[in-house]
């Protein structure tokens, strides 16, 4: 049985003998100062914003999908109520949200990631709001520390990775609590059967009551009313 591909062996072996240790040491405590630069440009700019709720979701959804025009109707609705749109900058549920909030009037924000396919920057973020980043982790924090919501359209392995990092990091109390909605009952809904059954009454790994962090719904005034009543809870605007 063959387990592993020989070309990509020879391709591994071959970036390993580029480098030796010393080499890799020297460039990575330099590329402290890149991280440094992509934090503290991410930090002027999206401190400058205001208050805005994230949207995210998977690239490939083209338009004219039921869900891009869905996540376009929340982000029309969210840029209504006072929220500026955060989306990570590229196609499909990004480029819906950004599109809702452009033309809704409203804050459109789009945090880009260099990426050997799929990504690439939509035409509707607002020209002095779009940011490119060549790290994950620090745009992750950019998503996570200028946001008063976020939104969870249908998506893949990346807006899963960004939707357990919130619930985490709430869990965790590194971050205040802020509501999360999960769009799309029959998407999400095997996904919360699992944790359910699996995690939470099988194998214990996880608190009933961290569901309560997640809301579920189906339509744009289900998302904006969740969050309108999470902030109402503590006399808030979305001028906070």
């Amino acid at each position: 049985m063959k387990l592993h591909d020989s070309t990509e062996d020879n391709e591994f072996q071959a970036q390993l003998n580029q480098k030796d240790w010393n080499e890799i040491r020297a460039n990575d405590s330099w590329g402290i100062f890149k991280i440094m630069s992509e934090f503290v440009n991410g930090y002027e700019a999206m401190g400058r914003i205001g208050p805005c709720v994230s949207i995210f979701g998977s690239a490939r959804i083209k338009p004219g999908d039921p869900y891009y025009l869905l996540a376009e109707k929340i982000a029309y609705k969210i840029s209504k109520a006072g929220y500026g749109v955060i989306t990570g900058g590229g196609p499909g549920i990004m480029e819906a949200g950004n599109k809702g909030a452009h033309l809704g009037g409203g804050t459109s924000v789009g945090l880009n990631i260099e990426l050997p396919f799929e990504q690439h920057h939509n035409p509707y973020i607002d020209r002095d709001k779009n940011l490119n980043f060549d790290y994950f982790f620090v745009r992750k924090v950019m998503f996570v520390k200028y946001s008063q919501g976020f939104v969870v359209m249908p998506g893949g392995f990346g807006t899963l990775d960004e939707l357990f990092e919130a619930i985490t990091l709430i869990q965790t109390k590194k971050i205040g609590r802020f509501p999360i909605v999960l769009v799309g009952t029959a998407f999400w809904s095997g996904l919360i059967d699992w944790i359910k059954t699996v995690l939470i009454e099988r194998e214990a790994t996880v608190s009933a009551s961290d569901l309560d962090l997640i809301k579920i719904v189906d339509t744009e005034d289900e998302v904006v009313a969740v969050i309108d009543a999470f902030y109402k809870k503590f006399d808030l605007s979305p001028n906070f």
